[in-house]
């Protein structure tokens, strides 16, 4: 069974912290597995599980926590409160109903599924158990955007007028990483569609537009490296989103609100703040990648998880954000393959917000 919490210096208890387990071990899962082995005080990891049995031993011999090939070994186990899923997304949807019929709590990857059906049955398998579901949107944790957020909906920016976000990757990720993606606006754009609900508000409208660039590969799977979105916000005002794969100079994510009573800049990616002075230039350096920009973010975000599950609450970021998130990326697909603009309807269920494409 757990141990109990021990005390805090001054004598008061501290709050013991929330047992987990973590399946899938790729680039993400790694960095979630080594937060919670050390960096997230309010968690603790129980066991890591991947299908490569080797990557499994390796990295619980790294952290110091159990290693298992079977994800049945994380719902079996009493003692683990939740599961982290960072497998590939077509297991998603079916690992988060197994783990609320099992009464694990889940934090998920984005999306929870490629498929709309299998999106809803998820959300709707967390919220019958019920269980917390939260899904790694990670900028709302990221120290920057979450200080705007508050400030933006306390009324210091005044009307939104305008939303604009930039998203650029270094380079192309592998193209057998692309090829199971989803494709970009599935795997990309989703993450600025959520925040532009977060920042700004409901969305009406989207109208995208793609290109190829940097590789023909992106075209030969049907898919984009390059993209620009324009958005319609309910509010009535006004979003832009720029995304490309390949910015070369290093990985960038800013965002903009213009309102009637101030404008807010997002986007910090340095690492230090030198300016390096040479005859007819000066120089900064930049971050490589979104792991080392968002950092912090991402323990944020676990810590916030076991937050959830301690206190009985819903999440900060939940599966309807990721239902909401999905339908308007696979409008922006849609408008980019049909040359149009896509409309977006919507509705309130349960003091939750369901999106529906209208064709």
């Amino acid at each position: 069974m757990s141990a109990p919490a021990s005390e805090h210096s001054d004598g008061r208890p501290a709050v013991r912290p929330v047992r987990l387990g973590l399946a899938g071990l790729g680039r993400i899962g790694r960095l979630h597995a080594e937060h919670l082995a050390g960096r997230t005080p309010a968690a603790e990891l129980v066991r890591v599980v991947d299908v490569d049995e080797a990557v499994a031993r390796d990295v619980s011999t790294r952290l110091g926590v159990e290693w298992s090939t079977s994800f049945g070994d994380l719902l079996d186990d009493v003692d683990i409160e939740g599961v982290v899923i960072a497998t590939p997304t077509p297991l998603h949807a079916a690992m988060i109903e197994q783990a609320a019929a099992g009464g694990k709590h889940v934090f998920c990857e984005k999306p929870l599924a490629f498929d709309l059906d299998a999106s809803h049955n998820a959300v709707e398998a967390a919220r019958s158990a019920p269980v917390v579901l939260q899904v790694g949107f990670h900028r709302r944790f990221d120290p920057d955007w979450a200080t705007a957020a508050a400030r933006i909906h306390t009324g210091q920016l005044g009307d939104v007028y305008l939303f604009r976000t930039s998203l650029r990757d270094m380079a192309p990720p592998p193209i057998s990483y692309v090829r199971d993606s989803g494709g970009l606006f599935v795997d990309v754009t989703i993450h600025d569609l959520d925040t532009a609900r977060w920042l700004v508000g409901e969305i009406d409208e989207v109208s995208a537009f793609g290109a190829a660039r940097s590789d023909p590969f992106f075209a030969k799977l049907g898919d984009v490296d390059n993209a620009i979105v324009a958005l319609r916000f309910a509010n009535g005002a006004l979003g832009v989103i720029d995304e490309t794969r390949a910015a070369g100079y290093g990985y960038e994510c800013s965002t903009e609100v213009v309102g009637s009573r101030a404008t807010v800049r997002i986007g910090d990616h340095r690492r230090h703040h030198d300016v390096w002075l040479t005859p007819g230039s000066a120089s900064v350096d930049w971050v490589t990648d979104f792991t080392e920009r968002f950092r912090e973010a991402y323990l944020l975000e676990l810590e916030e998880f076991a937050a959830a599950i301690r206190e009985g609450r819903q999440p900060h970021v939940t599966g309807e954000d990721a239902l909401s998130a999905f339908v308007l990326a696979r409008a922006c697909e849609q408008s980019f393959r049909e040359r149009r603009t896509i409309a977006l309807r919507r509705e309130e269920r349960v003091g939750r917000v369901i999106y529906e494409a209208v064709a």
